[in-house]
């Protein structure tokens, strides 16, 4: 089972993660969201997470990529590969089970922030758009046996509220993965991902964080799409995150 190319207009969801402004922007929101999330603490089990919070951000990319971009086998091969990584944290607790909510929470997340890092990058997008990333989303994720997914956009949306509200809690996890952020890339460029975390990420979140938003940052974002330059954020890409990453970060540039 793979997701669907046959979306009414062009593969938004190709669109989106081919690109590495638009993956960028999603990452630095679910980075905010992920530190709050009541089920952080399984991030912490094995200690990859907190110790290698960039090299952990490219290994979810081209897990993403590969579920977008290549063929059915492949696809079918990565889901089981991830599945069994998920079933290896579980038992370093004694067999208990990743919650189904953590999965859902998670899924949910990265919809909202593709929404949000298409706006910034390419403008909103059209109803057909948005139903392509959603059911091709949930297709995704009922390949990795997650329970309960929505079968409509609108069930998803107050799924999603229902999430914000009652599964986020700003805890001593949410401050150590903040400082691991830190510590990876450094505090100029951390500022700048606080910025635009401030100005991408739903206002419950920013307000359990404590970011405030920058007018600049919030100006940028709104005329991002009016001056963007390919070539000219490779240029930046060293100022994004450290040296030894860029040529990764070209990598993901699809």
């Amino acid at each position: 089972m793979t997701i669907s190319t046959n979306f009414p207009e062009y593969d938004v969801v190709r669109r989106i993660w081919g690109r590495v402004d638009t993956i960028l922007f999603i990452f630095a929101g679910s980075a905010a969201e992920f530190a709050l999330n009541k089920a952080v603490d399984w991030l912490f089990v094995t200690g990859e997470l907190p110790g290698a919070p960039i090299e952990r951000f490219f290994e979810t990319v081209r897990f993403a990529q590969t579920l977008v971009f290549e063929d059915p086998e492949t696809f079918e091969k990565t889901v089981q590969a991830v599945n069994q990584a998920h079933k290896a944290v579980e038992s370093l607790r004694d067999g208990q089970s990743i919650p189904q909510r953590a999965y859902r929470d998670t899924l949910f997340m990265l919809v909202d922030y593709a929404e949000r890092a298409h706006e910034v990058v390419f403008g909103p997008l059209t109803e057909s758009e948005r139903q392509s990333l959603f059911l091709s989303s949930m297709e995704i994720g009922r390949c990795m046996n997650i329970k309960g997914l929505p079968d409509t956009y609108d069930e998803y949306r107050r799924l999603r509220q229902s999430h914000i509200r009652n599964h986020l809690a700003r805890s001593r996890y949410s401050d150590q993965l903040y400082e691991q952020y830190r510590s990876h890339i450094g505090p100029i460029r951390m500022r700048g991902m606080l910025d635009v975390q401030a100005s991408l990420v739903p206002p419950e979140v920013a307000q359990m964080l404590s970011l405030r938003q920058r007018l600049y940052t919030k100006l940028l974002l709104k005329t991002y799409r009016r001056i963007q330059s390919r070539r000219l954020l490779r240029l930046f890409y060293p100022l994004i995150l450290p040296r030894r990453y860029v040529a990764q970060l070209r990598a993901i540039d699809r």
